[in-house]
C-alpha cells in the first residue's frame, strides 16, 4: 500500500487552477474528464503521490453518480464549506484481497468500482476503487482506495512520455497530511486499523514516507486541512 493521490475540491475553472499553479513554479496539467460522473479533473505529479483537484462540469449527471459513487456524494455535499482539500487515496495490489481485508476487520465496504478517466490526448484510463461505507456528513470520511489497470512501471514511464511527470516534478515529493477532526485519538486508532498500522507519537501514523496526523479543531467539517510538500535539490 502507498499513497496514491490526496483530493482537493474545487468549483474553479480548472484551467485557472493550472494558470495560479504554475505561477508557483508547479507544472499542474489538466488530467482529463471522468464521462461516468460528470466531473473532471487537473493534477500534479510529485515524486512520491500526485495532487487532484478535482470539480463537477456536469451537475446533473454527478448528482446522478453520487448515488454509488461517494467522492461524488462527498463533493455534492462539502461545496458547501466552499473550496478546500478532501481526502487521501491510496493505492493497492489485489483490490479483492483487500476489500475482502477490510470486511473481516468489521468495516462495510462497497462494491469495487470500475472507474475512468479520458485525458486530453483522447487516451481512456482504467482503475478499481473501493471505500468504506459511511453517510457522508461534517464528520471526517475514510479514505479511499484505488487499484490501476496499469502496472506501476507502465503507468510512471507513461506519464514520463506525455511530461507529466518529469524530473522537476520529482524534486517535489508529500511528507505529511494533517487532518483537522474532533477526537485525535479515536480516528488516529481506526485509521491504524483500517490500514494495519501503528500509532505513532502525537496522533500520527505513517504511510511509507508520508505522515498522517491528526489534530484537534473546533471546526464544523472535519476534513483534510493540510499537506506539507518538501523540495529536494
Amino acid at each position: 500500500m502507498k499513497v496514491d493521490h490526496v483530493v482537493y475540491f474545487t468549483t474553479r475553472k480548472l484551467v485557472d487552477i493550472i494558470s495560479d499553479q504554475q505561477q508557483q513554479g508547479n507544472k499542474a496539467v489538466i488530467g482529463g474528464h471522468h464521462e461516468q460522473w460528470g466531473t473532471a479533473n487537473a493534477l500534479l505529479y510529485t515524486e512520491n503521490a500526485y495532487i487532484e483537484w478535482l470539480t463537477v462540469e456536469n451537475e446533473e449527471l454527478a448528482k446522478r453518480a453520487s448515488t454509488n459513487q461517494p467522492l461524488v456524494e462527498q463533493f455534492l455535499h462539502d461545496r458547501q464549506a466552499g473550496d478546500g482539500w478532501a481526502t487521501v487515496c491510496f493505492s493497492v495490489n489485489g483490490m479483492e484481497r483487500w476489500k475482502e481485508e477490510l470486511d473481516n476487520k468489521g468495516f462495510r465496504t462497497t462494491s469495487i468500482l470500475d472507474a475512468s478517466r479520458k485525458t486530453e490526448d483522447g487516451r481512456l484510463l482504467r482503475w478499481k476503487m473501493l471505500f468504506v461505507e459511511q453517510e457522508i456528513t461534517s464528520e471526517l470520511p475514510y479514505p479511499f482506495f484505488i487499484e490501476w489497470e496499469e502496472k506501476e512501471d507502465s503507468r510512471l514511464l507513461r506519464l514520463e512520455e506525455t511530461g507529466v511527470r518529469t524530473s522537476e516534478h520529482c524534486k517535489k515529493k508529500i511528507t505529511e497530511c494533517v487532518f483537522h477532526v474532533e477526537d485525535p485519538l479515536k480516528e488516529t486508532g481506526e485509521w491504524a486499523v483500517l490500514l494495519s498500522q501503528k500509532v505513532g507519537d502525537e496522533n500520527t501514523i505513517q504511510i511509507g514516507d508520508v505522515i498522517f496526523r491528526f489534530i484537534e479543531t473546533e471546526k464544523e467539517f472535519e476534513r483534510l486541512a493540510t499537506v506539507h510538500l518538501s523540495t529536494n535539490g
